[in-house]
């Protein structure tokens, strides 16, 4: 038994840990670029939490609030620039993975002038400003990762970056501010804090600690699956919810994620589909390439769901997010080409993975 295991990001969960903790958040830095979409933060309520706080502890911040639903590498290049013109020394992240993932490219590239935005995927930083995430989506987890994930148009797909520097130094994570997202959303977002544990769960870089906090969050997603699928949740399953999203997190923080993730990112950027949504379509023919080298665990985990089957389960996600989208051959072609760019899905993933399984499995999901 050998593994390692280290999150640096300190996190504070439960109702109203922004205002319980004001100090921590104040004393972060004296300037915040504060970085969100134009909706969530506001709808949540979470945007004012935070300005109220700044403004009480008399801390200057301006808002950055132009992230795309998927974050371009253009859009962080040009948040970086306004970021040192106003001598920002902290970035607060608000929303959901989106923004929290652009504001660790704003921190990496506002502290290092010289740098050009595509040599953010090199690694080869060693600075940034500090960050805090506050998520209102049951999500992506970012908050307690490193890494960020942005859109390169020049390369049809979307690419991630991250490494010790690019952690939250805090995390805010209040359920909350969740209440205010729909249906869609909701579910999507679950679906994907659902597919960083159970990918993090099989993947080749899984330890028994990791382990740990993947098999907890499957359990609890199970707990309110169902309800989730009827769109019935109440204040409970938010925070049931949140706490998939939060371990999930932590979980791929340390696993990393498989060739799921990979593949979803061509749904997302060809077909418009939101991202945990996309993973949770292959997710289906996902278990089963991998059910003859994974057995056991993917047994425990459909055990943990409830479930007696792999199809029992993607039959309640098919409920929720409907059936994959048919593909032309031609797509399956392009599918399969671009899915190869995700080198470290692949080697993460139990089954052995290349260019004939990727193709494979995009023909029988689709």
């Amino acid at each position: 038994m050998e593994f390692s295991f280290g999150i640096p990001t300190k996190i504070y969960f439960g109702k109203d840990c922004i205002a319980k903790n004001a100090g921590v958040l104040a004393a972060v830095g004296s300037k915040a670029m504060i970085v969100t979409g134009k909706h969530s933060a506001k709808a949540s309520g979470a945007l004012d939490d935070v300005t109220a706080v700044l403004e009480a502890k008399k801390k200057e911040y301006v808002i950055f609030d132009e992230i795309e639903n998927n974050p371009s590498v253009e859009t962080v290049a040009k948040a970086a620039d306004i970021a040192r013109a106003e001598k920002i020394d902290f970035v607060i992240g608000i929303g959901g993975g989106s923004p929290i993932d652009a504001s660790k490219a704003i921190a990496v590239l506002a502290a290092n002038a010289d740098m050009a935005v595509t040599d953010l995927f090199k690694n080869a930083f060693t600075k940034a400003l500090p960050i805090v995430g506050v998520p209102t989506t049951a999500g992506t987890g970012s908050e307690a990762t490193p890494y960020s994930v942005l859109l390169r148009k020049d390369m049809q797909t979307k690419v991630s970056f991250g490494t010790k520097d690019t952690y939250p130094v805090y995390a805010f994570v209040d359920a909350k501010y969740t209440y205010s997202l729909g249906k869609g959303s909701t579910i999507s977002t679950a679906v994907d804090a659902f597919t960083h544990a159970f990918e993090g769960y099989l993947a080749n870089r899984s330890t028994v600690i990791s382990d740990s906090f993947a098999t907890t969050a499957i359990k609890a997603f199970g707990k309110s699956m169902r309800k989730l699928a009827r769109f019935e949740l109440d204040e409970a399953d938010r925070e049931n919810l949140m706490l998939v999203s939060l371990l999930g997190g932590i979980i791929i923080s340390q696993t990393g994620v498989t060739i799921a993730h990979g593949m979803g990112y061509c749904y997302t950027y060809f077909k418009g589909i939101p991202h945990g949504a996309a993973n949770g379509l292959i997710m289906r023919e996902y278990m089963k390439l991998n059910y003859d080298v994974a057995k056991d665990k993917i047994d425990n985990a459909l055990s943990l769901l409830g479930c007696e089957s792999i199809d029992e389960f993607a039959d309640i996600l098919a409920e929720m997010l409907g059936q994959p989208p048919k593909l032309t051959e031609e797509e399956i072609e392009l599918y399969t080409k671009l899915t190869q760019i995700q080198k470290g899905s692949m080697a993460n993933t139990p089954h052995k993975i290349d260019a004939e399984v990727i193709k494979g499995l995009w023909s029988s999901i689709s």
